[in-house]
């Protein structure tokens, strides 16, 4: 069964298992194409050690293409049904921009976590339908779209200033719609109108994201700042993106976005007892 967001303690670190139920997502290993790969996904997730699963049916990958709202919502569908049949009793996030998708989801299978990578600004109905139905809400740095994204790389103030600015003023906003503060959770948006030299900038200014007071998601794993900067492919990316967990949660608690349950519940027990010991 899905637990309630409720009863997780967002002031502890956790583990948020990456499931993508597309079939373009930039690492394949991650792709689940069937009800029964999602099953088999949601269970072993579980039995790694993930609080949380985040079922993701649009590709936000550089460049990806447009989805319809009903292949979006076949595919978060097929991962809710997984979560379902498990009863894995775990919390579930939802990888989302659409409104739509979030009031379906919610009134057949009931609470989530909703994760957007546009803060509410690719749909303008999103923080009213979050408010009403009072979800957990993560509210992501963005500019432009998937497809466009890349091509908006410039930061005037600093990229680290910028994305706080940015996230400080739109927390502000989705208060104003109704969403409580203490629902709220940022994510910096590594990967997301960034180059590899600004990702690396924004992670070390990552307590700065933390002086805002809310939650902070970080979601590195495999991702093109590792594997580019090593000469690599994202399948060899593992222990690099296990390097950059350690160094998140170094500045404190964080929910850690992950392809790998099992290793990243490693570094994230062995920083429990190193940073608490210190």
């Amino acid at each position: 069964m899905m637990l309630s967001p409720n009863e997780i303690n967002l002031a502890d670190s956790h583990v948020m298992a990456i499931i993508n139920l597309t079939p373009d997502s930039f690492y394949a290993a991650s792709r689940r194409a069937t009800l029964e790969d999602a099953c088999a996904a949601v269970e072993r997730a579980c039995r790694e050690g993930a609080s949380i699963v985040d079922l993701g049916g649009y590709s936000s990958r550089p460049g990806a293409a447009d989805v319809s709202v009903e292949e979006e919502w076949q595919r978060v569908h097929r991962g809710l049904e997984a979560v379902r049949r498990v009863e894995a009793g775990v919390v579930v996030s939802i990888d989302t921009f659409r409104s739509e998708i979030v009031r379906r989801a919610y009134e057949e299978f009931g609470e989530f976590i909703v994760n957007d990578i546009s803060a509410g600004e690719l749909d303008c109905s999103m923080a009213a339908t979050v408010a009403r139905v009072g979800l957990p809400y993560v509210a992501m740095h963005m500019r432009g779209t998937p497809e466009t994204m890349q091509s908006m790389k410039d930061y005037e103030g600093g990229v680290v200033g910028d994305v706080c600015d940015y996230l400080a003023r739109r927390s502000e906003e989705l208060q104003f719609a109704g969403i409580a503060r203490e629902r709220i959770i940022l994510d910096p948006g590594f990967g997301f109108a960034k180059s590899a030299e600004q990702n690396f900038e924004l992670f070390r200014g990552l307590d700065a994201v933390r002086e805002l007071g809310y939650p902070v998601l970080v979601g590195v794993s495999r991702k093109s700042m590792i594997y580019k900067t090593l000469g690599i492919s994202a399948e060899e990316a593992l222990s690099g993106s296990l390097a950059l967990a350690w160094e998140a949660l170094r500045g404190g608690p964080a929910i850690l976005r992950v392809h790998d349950v099992a290793a990243t519940r490693q570094v994230l027990e062995l920083s429990k007892h190193y940073f608490q010991s210190r």
